[in-house]
């Protein structure tokens, strides 16, 4: 059986917002009053891009990798994390054709910060920001995200396969 030469992965993720945290998405700190909890840096976005990464590579999740009980990963920077996932071995013939990422939060308005946001995803894929989409959208005040009480964010990723056979690169 020969391995598709395109994969595509969806990822979801949610972390509460809480008082006395930073608010990272994206590898980008976004001024709030408040921060996502979580056992690293609880940066929602990156979260969900790996998990979309990892599923397009079908290499099980976030958490496999990283779980929550082993303390080495408290405040983790999830940009380190990601980077360890799409550099590990068994993916480096997997390579990103493009991510659509949607963040569901009713605060803080996210449009301003979506160019940096784009720029630092696409450095963790040695990528073009053209690659990367980046959407905010609010709940119109339904449910948890509508109530300020945390943030979603979907992921979806395109990645294709380059084989490598002596000299010659193939896609």
């Amino acid at each position: 059986m020969s391995i598709s030469a395109f994969r595509i992965g969806h990822g979801f993720d949610v972390h509460p917002l809480v008082a006395g945290r930073r608010l990272v998405l994206g590898g980008v700190v976004v001024p709030h009053d408040k921060g996502l909890a979580g056992h690293s840096d609880a940066d929602v976005l990156l979260h969900a891009v790996a998990d979309a990464f990892l599923g397009a590579v079908a290499g099980g999740d976030i958490g496999q990798w990283f779980p929550d009980s082993q303390e080495q990963y408290r405040d983790a920077d999830s940009r380190q994390l990601l980077e360890q996932i799409i550099h590990s071995p068994r993916h480096q013939a997997w390579h990103l054709v493009n991510l659509d990422c949607t963040i569901m939060a009713e605060q803080p308005r996210l449009a301003i910060h979506v160019p940096a946001i784009r720029h630092s995803i696409a450095s963790l894929f040695a990528a073009d920001p053209e690659q990367i989409s980046v959407k905010a959208t609010t709940c119109e005040k339904l449910g948890f995200v509508g109530r300020e009480e945390g943030i979603a964010v979907s992921a979806v990723v395109l990645l294709s396969r380059t084989e490598y056979r002596g000299n010659n690169i193939r896609q």
